[in-house]
């Protein structure tokens, strides 16, 4: 049956069967980077750092390292990463345990698709393990994963593809064999390195033309991820 909203090349081009999915988690699974932004702007106001949100959006997809290189070259070698970070992470909480961290539309109704077709899945997220597991704790998909990969298990983060292929072979399933799932430049680049088709889902920022040309698809919501997989996997 016809997918009325599945891009027109996915269902004329014959596609590989989907075997595994990887999941992104901020901006893709939680509508987490709008609150993440907002915890860069006040731990720079609490040191005296002005950090505009179109700079803030610049780490989106970025590991800490990665982010602190960045910094550095805005502000100098001088400013206080670890302190910094602290304080960005202890804002971030606070939003949360105020209840303003949400599962982005279409999540759980795709994650039901996958337990009825036993389709494995699982996340490779830019995030630390504790912050990634605390968070799937509060909104109960922690135990909906067959793996996570966080930061900390992989030696090079996003836009390496480690973390994409460290949770694919966590799921046993080769990464031709998969479908990333992101949001972001950086996470799109891993997949896409990691040897997988990549479906991208704009959150905070739109796609580079590149990862326009190499993307599977540019879709405007889970949904239509959801048509993909009906179609394709097995």
């Amino acid at each position: 049956m016809p997918a009325p909203n599945l891009p027109g090349h996915l269902v004329t081009t014959p596609q590989i069967s989907v075997r595994g999915v990887i999941f992104d988690m901020d901006g893709l699974l939680l509508d987490s980077e709008t609150l993440a932004m907002e915890a860069l702007i006040c731990a720079g106001r609490d040191l005296g750092y002005d950090l505009t949100l179109a700079f803030c959006k610049r780490m989106i997809g970025v590991p800490e390292d990665g982010c602190a290189a960045l910094l550095r070259d805005a502000f100098g070698n001088a400013f206080p990463s670890e302190q910094f970070f602290a304080l960005q992470a202890e804002h971030l909480r606070r939003f949360i345990s105020d209840g303003r961290l949400a599962v982005k539309p279409g999540v759980v109704a795709l994650l039901d698709l996958l337990d009825a077709r036993h389709i494995p899945r699982a996340i490779a997220t830019s995030s630390g393990r504790d912050r990634t597991e605390d968070q799937l704790r509060r909104v109960a998909l922690i135990d909906r994963f067959d793996a996570i990969v966080s930061r900390d298990d992989v030696t090079r983060g996003k836009p390496a593809p480690d973390p994409y292929l460290v949770a694919a072979s966590r799921i046993g399933v080769a990464p031709e064999l998969c479908l990333a799932l992101e949001d972001s430049t950086n996470g799109a680049h891993a997949a896409l390195a990691a040897g997988m088709r990549v479906i991208v889902v704009p959150d905070m920022i739109e796609p580079t033309e590149e990862i326009r040309e190499k993307a599977l698809a540019i879709v405007s919501d889970l949904a239509v991820v959801q048509d993909y997989l009906m179609r394709y996997a097995r």
